[in-house]
């Protein structure tokens, strides 16, 4: 089913936990789960349907495993449960500003709190026009939230893959922080990327999104109305792609 005025019929939007703690640097902010709140239900809005995958990052890394002397997978599984925390959290928020349905689905078991995931029940919930928050990751350690943003989004059948940022607003050729000659890219195809080494995502999600051609949209979860202005066809942050091969636009 097409809908009229926008792009995409079904989007997964990526979260990393740092969209939610805001300005804070751990835990959650309150004004930032509200304007994420927001932005998701505008979209939903537009009679599109949502998935939303989040990170963890604003409660505990994984990759921090080391500075605290325990074993990276044990690690990985308390950062799990951070996502699990970020998404029963968004859901409440979600619910208090619409009436829209909301369902968390986890890859890792916690009956008393959320569904498990199954794939085919999520479709049905988006079909429904539920919102669907999918945290846990894939429920194994040594996997960042890039690659189960990716592969929800191939198992749901969604129709491009929105990459939230926390900080910047879209693709560069090097880090804008750091570096003041960093080019800002309009468009990329995937060859381009990975030629040019552009760490958009985890390496591993990257090519799994090459490899079975989803759109996908980098831009800066700051930015009011991204979102909106993204399925209505302009060009906010960064569009990702196998068909602009050759297209690139970068300032």
């Amino acid at each position: 089913m097409v809908i009229k005025g926008v792009r995409y019929r079904r989007v997964v939007i990526k979260l990393s936990g740092a969209a939610l703690s805001g300005a804070e640097p751990i835990g959650l902010d309150p004004g930032a789960l509200e304007h994420v709140a927001d932005e998701i239900l505008a979209v939903a809005g537009r009679g599109v349907q949502v998935a939303v995958v989040v990170g963890g990052g604003n409660f505990f890394r994984g990759s921090l495993a080391e500075h605290w002397g325990i074993d990276r997978a044990e690690a990985d599984s308390v950062g799990i449960l951070g996502t699990v925390m970020n998404g029963l959290m968004l859901r409440g928020v979600l619910k208090a500003r619409g009436s829209r349905e909301v369902r968390v689905m986890t890859a890792m078991p916690i009956p008393s709190a959320a569904e498990p995931f199954i794939r085919l029940r999520a479709q049905a919930h988006l079909d429904k026009g539920r919102l669907v928050i999918l945290a846990g990751g894939i429920g194994q350690p040594f996997v960042t939230t890039d690659y189960p943003a990716v592969q929800r989004a191939l198992e749901l059948d969604a129709d491009a893959l929105f990459v939230a940022k926390h900080g910047v607003d879209a693709v560069y050729s090097g880090d804008p922080h750091v570096d003041p000659h960093a080019r800002r890219f309009d468009r990329l195809s995937y060859a381009e990327a990975i030629a040019k080494d552009l760490r958009v995502m985890d390496p591993a999600a990257f090519i799994l999104a090459r490899d079975h051609d989803m759109d996908l949209h980098v831009f800066g979860i700051e930015h009011a109305g991204a979102m909106t202005d993204i399925l209505e066809g302009s060009n906010v942050g960064t569009h990702i792609s196998n068909s602009v091969a050759g297209k690139s636009t970068m300032r």
